[in-house]
């Protein structure tokens, strides 16, 4: 017997009226039975242009993830260009249906309709509502209602904080006149579980999660708080970053370093994944973290003392690049710099060593001559041969010719996805694609490198301006997709063809000119200086800042202009000295001057560091970084020196000994790696025996180690 009433749609804070109520229903025996109704319902009071096209999409969305959740709740939900206001629709069933809940079908389902430009402020509201979902008491007062009214005052009071908080208005407006998003109270974003329990290393287990899911509406906000009480119950310590429809509150870089642990309960990529690089990592999908929070928090704190752990990908430098709230302009200028060359860096090496590939099978020669065969090249089209009948440029010519078109093509890359990841650094997607038109206009305007970052920068700063300016609601839909990469191209790209792209390609001009010139001793000092900057933070800023430098010389490097692969080689053989040399000290020369961690850390270093990988010395240096940094700079100082004065090139951007094929003079190569490897483990070897640190210090130190010891062979290496 149904309850449902109409009396209007004003109440609840715009986004439920007692017409959208119904009481001890039987909707059908399946959830699409349940959301067709519920779709309808919605469509009859207006909130909907067709009920027929949101039951379309909340099915579809269903058929993806189940929206049931434990305690006999379901949450169907969607985004539909048929919805005209965000609306909350809901049913407590006479008949139990299935909606994909471990425990059981569901009596009470809330339906939530949005459109695909809701602002901030009711999606906000709505995450709110979600996470009431899984309170008892919160549950339990629906299933005692009586009346629709009861319902609605329900849902009126509990997202009462956030209406006021978001300003919207009994009729369902936000108040949109001083175009400010709405600011979430903490507990919206950010989850903090303090307990008196201590772990098994005399304090709290530490543990940071995000959440996550396709809509950032409901699970998003519900496995946060499910996996917050269950860290609780374990005697853990909880932090959580809800990655959804509501502003997103980053978890502090200094909280995330301190974390023994990382769950991810996603169903979408996790934003700045690399923040949590290294960390031992318990994942799965955002339902998951709803249904069985006890059972992914128990998995992290067994992750959290396992050596053999899954960990997250990435980079320490990476790592140290995520959004601080507090961040002054400089600091943001940098994380700006190095995402936008992290995610250059995939281009240039796949390309450049795609084009030593080539090399390596059609000669050098291929740079120069490979004409049509670079795309002509399908094996019953061969031109100079058949594969029965192979000259000297048979197979392996065109295969070679093939891999040094792809690398050429993919090194064509390197400065627009420099500006586009920059821009995305700063605007997140809207600035992807007029980030990506400013660089190719800079490398149009032959204004190369330099170009590509004062494009991205003014792409990035214009689309996150555009994303700021107050607009219409109807028109709120098209501005990531449309209005902002419209404008911000146009404001970006014309500013770089117009004013500044001339300017900056005089410039690299003379920059270019200027390396050219360098030889003898100023070639020597370039090598030193490069040296040292590639030891200095191993794989952090200044090192990225040394490698972006010589990487983006490759596309200018030529047979009369070789000083870019002088650069190249120069780069990748210190960076190549710090691992190699912290491998030497500690497994052959002074064996008794490194913990037993550290020797095995050592054994790892003699690949990572042959293979062009300085994060293989990163745990020697974190744990005694007055020592081994200075030792690690002086070997590596060495052997820039000596590749620039012996003319040493690479025409590979990553590989080490591993691409010795791509390096011209490999003889020389050798020697330089061989001498500042020695010079940098006898520097350290002697800093080791005559420097002392303080005992507590040193015992610090070397908890540090063993804790960087167990790691060090679960992180993904990243180059440089």
């Amino acid at each position: 017997m149904s309850a449902a009433h109409s009396t209007g749609a004003g109440d609840g804070a715009g986004l439920i009226g007692v017409d959208l109520v119904g009481l001890d229903e039987d909707l059908g025996a399946t959830s699409s039975d349940v959301i067709r109704v519920l779709a309808d319902r919605i469509a009859a009071t207006g909130r909907a242009a067709s009920g027929e096209t949101l039951a379309t999409d909340a099915i579809a969305r269903e058929a993806s993830v189940g929206t049931g959740v434990p305690g006999g709740i379901a949450i169907p939900h969607a985004r539909s260009t048929s919805v005209t206001a965000p609306t909350l629709a809901f049913t407590r069933l006479a008949r139990t249906v299935p909606f994909g809940a471990p425990d059981g079908d569901a009596d009470v389902v809330f339906m939530i309709a949005v459109p695909d430009g809701a602002d901030k402020d009711h999606l906000t509201v709505l995450s709110t509502l979600a996470r009431a979902l899984i309170r008892e008491d919160f549950t339990a007062a629906l299933r005692a209602a009586t009346t629709p009214q009861e319902i609605v005052d329900l849902v009126d009071r509990e997202v009462s904080g956030e209406v006021a908080a978001a300003g919207v208005g009994a009729a369902g407006r936000a108040s949109t006149a001083t175009g400010q998003e709405a600011r979430p109270t903490p507990a919206a974003d950010t989850h903090v579980v303090d307990s008196d329990t201590t772990g098994t290393a005399g304090r709290r287990k530490v543990i940071v999660g995000v959440t996550a899911c396709p809509t950032g509406i409901a699970h998003t906000y519900m496995a946060a708080d499910a996996l917050v009480a269950a860290a609780q119950r374990a005697g853990a310590e909880m932090h959580v970053e809800t990655q959804g429809s509501s502003q997103v509150e980053p978890l502090d870089p200094a909280l995330i370093a301190r974390a023994d642990a990382v769950v991810f309960a996603v169903d979408v990529d996790v934003r700045d994944r690399s923040r949590f690089a290294g960390k031992p990592l318990v994942s799965g999908p955002v339902k998951r973290g709803v249904d069985e929070p006890d059972a992914m928090i128990a998995e992290a704190l067994r992750a959290a003392d396992d050596p053999a752990a899954a960990r997250v990908s990435g980079s320490a430098a990476e790592a140290g690049t995520s959004t601080a709230k507090d961040e002054h302009f400089g600091q943001a200028l940098k994380r700006w710099l190095l995402t936008g060359v992290s995610y250059m860096i995939p281009f240039v090496a796949g390309g450049g060593l795609l084009i030593a590939l080539g090399f390596l099978l059609s000669g050098y020669g291929i740079a120069l001559a490979h004409g049509d065969d670079g795309v002509n090249n399908a094996v019953w089209t061969l031109q100079h041969s058949t594969l029965l009948d192979l000259p000297s440029q048979g197979l392996g010519y065109y295969l070679g010719a093939a891999a040094f078109q792809i690398g050429s093509v993919s090194l064509g890359f390197l400065v627009a996805a420099l500006a586009g990841y920059i821009a995305y650094a700063i605007a997140d997607r809207p600035g992807i694609a007029p980030g990506f038109v400013a660089g190719s206009i800079a490398v149009f305007m032959n204004a190369g490198f330099l170009g590509g970052l004062v494009g991205g920068l003014i792409a990035g700063a214009a689309a996150y301006w555009i994303g700021r300016i107050p607009t219409w609601r109807w028109l709120r839909g098209l501005m990531p997709v449309v209005i902002i990469p419209l404008f911000a191209s146009i404001i970006a790209s014309g500013l770089m063809l117009l004013v500044l792209g001339g300017p900056i390609a005089w410039l690299m001009t003379q920059l270019t000119g200027f390396l050219n010139s360098l030889s003898g001793a100023s070639a020597v000092l370039l090598g030193i200086i490069l040296g040292l900057m590639m030891a200095f933070d191993l794989g952090g800023p200044v090192n990225k800042v040394a490698y972006a430098f010589a990487v983006a010389g490759l596309g200018a490097g030529s047979a009369s202009n070789v000083v870019p692969f002088e650069i190249m080689a120069a780069v990748m053989a210190a960076g190549m000295v710090p691992p190699l040399a912290l491998a030497l000290a500690s497994t052959v020369l002074y064996r008794k001057g490194f913990t037993k961690p550290e020797r095995e850390n050592g054994k790892a270093a003699w690949l990572l560091g042959a293979s062009f990988i300085s994060e293989g010395a990163i745990p020697f240096a974190a744990a005694d970084p007055l020592r081994v940094i200075p030792a690690s700079m002086v070997g590596a100082a060495v052997t820039g020196a000596i590749s620039m004065a012996a003319d040493v090139t690479s025409r590979a951007p990553h590989g080490g000994f591993f691409v010795f094929f791509a390096i011209g003079n490999l003889l020389m190569f050798t020697v330089a790696i061989v001498a500042g490897t020695v010079v940098s483990a006898l520097v350290l070897v002697a800093l080791k025996k005559w420097v002392r640190r303080a005992p507590a210090a040193t015992d610090a130190a070397a908890a540090e180690a063993g804790s960087a010891g167990e790691t060090v062979g679960q992180r993904a290496p990243v180059a440089a």
